[in-house]
């Protein structure tokens, strides 16, 4: 693992639904459904996707774009496979990718981050989601969308993924800060953890800040607001960040949220908890 560089700001990682619209046709533009729910939730993303869509939106389902050798969920895949799905999809080098879910801002950090690891530079975050789109009575398209293959090219961004092995070693030598993003109650290990057969409690170390202190209203907050929750959480934002949760999805929202305010984005680590949890080599401790 090594540091990325900054990215972007506040004003241009998110997109306003009046600036969607005005771009929905461009063919250099293309716009991604990023929704997934967690199983609990029993909602099915695919099939509401179906029943209503921002117009032209393809929707890109994060547990079948993954490695599917490993029983972890929606571990990245590699870039070869990666490459051969962004072309089914239809998005090809050069293009710019606005990103949305159903939820306001849930899982669409997870498209974000993806895309940037794999080289896509241009990607932002429609304002608001889906939830904003509708409230303002703007069009929605049923059914699937099929957008004409395109070539694309991955071209992995090392920086921005973390296995255990770097984990462990910031964890151990400080070189960058680990912070958990699940709740205070999972991370204390009060309660126990969704995913049957994994451990409860966290990381000797690690920081904990739920991802929804990020959010407000399916928005991010604003940089101030940002900056508060990191105080809050002993989060130093100038320095490297990994960012961990439960499978690698909420703690993107940290990565985006660092690039919102100016900072390097955290690096991910994709096996999360449901790697870390599920290895007895691997230290854990219970506040509880």
């Amino acid at each position: 693992m090594t540091t990325a560089a900054p990215h972007n700001d506040f004003e241009t990682l998110f997109v306003s639904t009046q600036w969607l619209a005005d771009h929905l046709h461009a063919p250099d533009v293309i716009v991604f459904d990023a929704s997934w729910h967690m199983p609990a939730a029993g909602r099915d993303a695919h099939a509401e996707y179906i029943g209503g869509h921002v117009p032209g939106a393809v929707f890109f389902d994060i547990d079948a774009v993954a490695d599917h050798a490993t029983d972890l969920p929606h571990m990245l895949p590699d870039p070869v496979a990666f490459s051969s799905a962004a072309r089914r999809l239809g998005l090809g080098d050069g293009m710019r990718a606005v990103v949305y879910d159903s939820l306001g801002l849930f899982s669409a950090p997870r498209l974000w981050w993806t895309l940037r690891v794999f080289g896509v530079t241009e990607v932002s975050i429609l304002d608001g989601g889906l939830p904003a789109w509708k409230a303002e009575g703007r069009p929605l398209e049923q059914g699937e969308t099929l957008r004409a293959a395109r070539h694309f090219t991955a071209r992995m961004d090392h920086a921005l993924v973390a296995d255990a092995a770097d984990v462990a070693r910031a964890l151990a030598d400080g070189s960058a800060q680990v912070v958990d993003m699940r709740s205070a109650e999972r991370f204390a290990g009060a309660v126990p953890e969704p995913r049957p057969g994994l451990r409860s409690g966290h990381m000797p170390g690690a920081l904990n800040l739920p991802f929804g202190n990020l959010v407000a209203d399916g928005r991010m907050k604003a940089p101030e607001a940002l900056q508060q929750a990191f105080a809050t959480a002993r989060l130093d934002p100038e320095r490297p960040v990994i960012a961990s949760c439960g499978s690698g999805l909420t703690a993107s929202i940290l990565s985006l949220a660092l690039a919102a305010s100016g900072r390097r984005p955290a690096t991910v680590y994709d096996g999360s908890w449901s790697e870390w949890g599920a290895r007895n080599d691997l230290p854990a401790i219970s506040d509880s």
